[in-house]
């Protein structure tokens, strides 16, 4: 129907301050950049970062989600894109273009043209 359903949850420093700091880690925003575990790591969750793996949570949200005749694709892609589109905006760019990897392309280039400053991964997934 066209309508885009976020299926993760953004695990980011800010939401997750008060579990970062209960693991002894603390939450810098210094001006002009993004909030980040003990200074350094712009995710709140994660595993194998050796140095801040005592602050840090590695427990992942699983969700469960039926993909139904209504679904059509699925947009896997990293910040470089969510941080400069929302998921309606994304649905919309691509919705129209058939070919996945011509799909994720778009995205991409979607996203820079909106100058998205960090990188940037995409994967489309066409369920019909």
């Amino acid at each position: 129907n066209g309508v885009a359903e976020q299926l993760s949850v953004d695990h980011e420093p800010s939401t997750e301050k008060r579990l970062i700091e209960s693991r002894g880690g603390f939450v810098s925003n210094l001006p002009g950049d993004v909030p980040r575990v003990d200074g350094q790591l712009a995710v709140a969750r994660a595993f194998g970062d050796k140095s801040l793996k005592l602050h840090l949570s590695s427990e992942p949200d699983v969700k469960v989600v039926t993909i139904d005749d209504d679904t059509e694709f699925i947009i896997l892609a990293s910040d470089g894109i969510w941080k400069v589109m929302s998921n309606q905006e994304a649905v919309d760019a691509i919705k129209n273009i058939k070919d996945a990897q011509s799909a994720a392309k778009h995205l991409i280039e979607a996203a820079v043209s909106k100058k998205s400053k960090d990188d940037i991964s995409c994967i489309i997934v066409r369920f019909r």
